[in-house]
């Protein structure tokens, strides 16, 4: 798969959580199986308009999203959709700067989103009720530019808060006084040694030679996407024939981008190796800045001898670690193969905090399944994994820190205080911001919603 992302599925589907709401209403009716018909205007806010069946759609998906746990009136719902439209009409107003190129960027990443789920853009463009891939396209950007907007404007409005260390003492003393301390979970910190099973020589040659072979094919008349479906070892085959629409500005790995950005109409690239493995593109079609493209990937093959090697090398390290022979931290600086964390004496960090430590009941279900029995210095044993561009290797977790579930402590949790204290910060400010911007801004209120109870003087009585 030649997109460079944390996930299989190589879209980010949520930019932050403060825009779910947008993306969800914007988007609502590309998920029905057709164009929404007007049925009534709940509320204008400067001059954005929202309908009172955006009101409904965004209610039912956020039941259906929370699997019924979480439930809005409709004018609870209705308020949250109005500011995210009033920072929208404010971005406009404050000359917010969104570049097409951050709009073409988000719209592919949705289009390489929406093709894998459904296999091709026919399908897309049928299942979403669109006359066609300009239609579809059209509206995206619309949505991505208002997304992009929204984020922009929230960024300036949050850009100078800060706080201060005797900020976050008062914040803790106050929940500390009230009985309201947080509770954390068990914590650990994890380190790893990763010892990767590279191919050999002979079987790089033999993955570049079977390349070469479906070129060779191609260009006496095969199918390409025939053999993508027998041949590639993208995930996304089975459902998109190895076709994708990308721009310079998408997602895909640097080397993906520039083979086919160097293409003719038709023409098809000799193999060439990225991070995944290795592979050929033909060219399809230019659309002005869009290249359709579809491509043949193929990993070489690594055999049993060399995983069974490589297995028995790093549980002859480990080995030497339970008998004190060697430090787990002087074992990672001369064996572990992982660049990410060879230098940081193999401690793994968080992907979602960004930190050291990871909350047991947050974390990734198959690491838990590897750490979860391991008491403090204990070392896992040897266990395969692969990355999602198709390495092969062998671990061994060190638990280096656990931190049983406790009532928040201001010294051990400080930085999780702080961001606490950030947050509630930044929600006062984006409050104090939302109260004075109601009151200059051009509001009309349906009837129908003219006696909610709402946080702010919209109807500015």
């Amino acid at each position: 798969m030649p997109l460079k992302t944390n996930n299989l599925k190589f879209i980010e589907m949520i930019k932050k959580a403060s825009f779910l709401l947008l993306l969800i209403l914007t988007s609502a009716h590309l998920f029905g199986q057709s164009k929404v018909k007007i049925d009534g205007v709940a509320v204008v806010v400067g001059e954005n308009i929202v309908l009172e069946s955006d009101v409904l759609k965004f209610k039912q998906e956020l039941i259906q999203r929370s699997e019924g746990k979480v439930s809005k009136t409709d004018c609870e719902v209705l308020e949250e959709i109005m500011l995210q439209k009033l920072l929208a009409h404010h971005a406009v107003v404050d000359s917010v700067v969104v570049s097409e190129a951050q709009i073409e960027s988000g719209v592919e990443r949705n289009i390489a989103y929406f093709k894998q789920q459904l296999g091709d853009m026919k399908k897309v463009v049928e299942m979403y009720g669109f006359e066609d891939e300009s239609d579809l396209r059209l509206e995206l950007k619309k949505i991505e530019r208002q997304n992009l907007l929204i984020q922009g404007k929230r960024q300036t409005i949050l850009d100078d808060v800060a706080v201060t260390p005797k900020e976050v003492r008062l914040y803790y003393t106050s929940l500390e006084e009230g009985n309201n301390l947080p509770e954390f979970g068990t914590e650990v910190e994890l380190a790893q040694i990763v010892m990767y099973a590279k191919p050999s020589k002979e079987e790089v040659k033999a993955t570049i030679d079977k390349l070469k072979d479906i070129r060779s094919d191609i260009l006496n008349g095969s199918s390409i996407r025939m053999k993508a479906v027998l041949y590639s070892e993208d995930p996304a085959v089975a459902n998109n024939g190895g076709a994708y629409s990308i721009t310079r500005e998408s997602g895909f790995v640097k080397e993906f981008k520039e083979v086919a950005f160097s293409l003719d109409e038709g023409e098809v690239s000799e193999p060439f190796r990225t991070d995944f493995g290795f592979h050929i593109i033909q060219l399809e079609k230019i659309k002005g800045q869009l290249r359709d493209v579809r491509h043949v990937l193929i990993q070489p093959k690594i055999s049993q001898e060399k995983l069974n090697l490589v297995k028995e090398k790093i549980e002859k390290i480990r080995d030497s670690i339970l008998s004190k022979d060697l430090k787990f931290e002087d074992a990672v600086k001369k064996y572990s193969e992982d660049k990410d964390t060879k230098q940081n004496n193999g401690i793994i960090m968080n992907p979602q905090t960004n930190d050291s430590r990871f909350e047991m009941i947050r974390m990734d279900p198959a690491l838990y399944g590897r750490v979860n029995t391991l008491d403090l210095n204990d070392v896992s044993e040897p266990y395969y994994d692969e990355t999602r561009e198709g390495e092969k290797m062998f671990k061994i977790i060190l638990m280096k820190d656990k931190i049983e579930g406790h009532t928040a402590d201001f010294v051990q949790d400080y930085v999780k205080i702080q961001q606490l204290t950030l947050q509630k910060k930044q929600e006062e400010t984006l409050g104090k911001w939302y109260a004075e911007h109601v009151l200059d801004t051009f509001i009309k209120i349906n009837k129908n919603y003219q006696d909610c109870d709402f946080q702010y003087n919209w109807s500015k009585n």
